[in-house]
């Protein structure tokens, strides 16, 4: 008997450490390859002032502050045209206010597209430090790398407006205006990548937290890595995002492909492209997940680490290069319909 019960104990830890190993290769898509450390360097000096500036000079940016929003998009419009993208702005009413996106194109505008946004509006009275000005940080910061990339693909910057509650999940949010239209346009897209707080970062035992217990058997303890977060359709988007990042700064790189009913997983503008048809990803820290100073007053600027922020850059910007490569040899994506 006793045997009976050791034998029928160990195949149950085998058969539960089987299911656990299956769970972790669908969800975290883990990859052995990793690429050489990018020798592309990204100014933190630069990635801090756009930040403060953001959060302190531009402070409120929620929705009823149009002179904040609208200095916003400006200063983001002079780097995008300093960068040397084609700069535009796509303009549109909301609960009876003018707002905009601003789009920066690199390309000539008739090949395959990545898009990478972020939304550069806060949450009510919040500096917003890293919700998002981190993430509009980055997207500058990118920008002037694409200007002295040699690409085989467009690649399109957009800052987003209108991400935060009221408007959140509604047909205002500004990128899901950006995504009607490129539908419209019929567009051949590759992916869209959602730049989503990624500045803040902690090597503090226990700082990571995750939606699911059980997700802390699959991924680290530690807030001290960059995710990557896709729907369970997108698997493979989310790999090659992945697979271009993964060792391309000192920064680790965590991906999961969940349903969107789990708490996060569709919590920003890339959920607006998945309505129309198009893979998309965001990348971020995780948001409340570690940031304990999320949606508060205390989302300020000297809280980021902006050394593992411009990794995070680095790394897209590698990955970016990647997509280009690889476009050559794929068939032309059909424009999809919406869902």
């Amino acid at each position: 008997m006793k045997k009976f019960v050791i034998k029928t104990f160990c195949r149950i830890l085998i058969l539960s450490a089987a299911i656990t190993a299956a769970l972790w290769f669908f969800l975290a898509q883990p990859i052995l390859s990793s690429n050489p450390v990018s020798e592309t360097k990204v100014d933190v000096d630069r990635l801090e002032t756009h930040v403060k500036k953001l959060s302190i000079n531009f402070h409120p940016r929620n929705f009823r502050q149009i002179a904040n929003l609208e200095a916003t998009a400006d200063y983001i419009y002079k780097h995008f045209d300093a960068a040397g993208g084609q700069v535009e702005t796509q303009a549109f009413e909301a609960s009876g206010g003018l707002y905009k996106n601003v789009s920066c194109l690199f390309g000539s505008g008739d090949r395959a597209r990545l898009i990478v946004g972020a939304h550069y509006d806060s949450h009510e009275e919040t500096p917003g430090a890293d919700d998002n000005a981190s993430g509009v940080a980055g997207l500058i910061e990118l920008a002037y790398l694409l200007g002295n990339s040699d690409l085989d693909i467009d690649v399109e910057l957009v800052a987003y407006t209108l991400e935060e509650p009221p408007f959140f999940g509604s047909k205002s949010m500004g990128s899901y205006i950006h995504a009607k239209a490129t539908r419209d346009q019929g567009r051949e897209i590759i992916g869209m990548i959602a730049l989503e707080m990624i500045g803040y970062f902690s090597d503090e035992k226990g700082s990571q937290n995750y939606p699911v217990p059980f997700f802390k058997i699959l991924y680290p303890n530690k807030g001290n890595f960059i995710a990557i977060i896709g729907r369970t359709d997108h698997r493979s988007f989310t790999k090659q995002v992945k697979r271009g990042m993964k060792g391309a700064s000192k920064l680790p790189v965590f991906s999961i492909n969940a349903p969107a009913f789990i708490t996060g997983i569709d919590f920003s503008d890339h959920r607006n492209y998945w309505h129309f048809g198009y893979d998309a990803v965001m990348v971020t820290d995780t948001a409340f997940y570690r940031n304990k100073a999320y949606h508060t007053e205390n989302d300020t600027w000297d809280r980021l680490d902006y050394e593992k922020m411009s990794q995070v850059v680095s790394s897209l910007h590698h990955s970016i290069l990647g997509f280009a490569k690889e476009s050559a040899t794929k068939p032309k994506k059909d424009v999809p319909k919406v869902n």
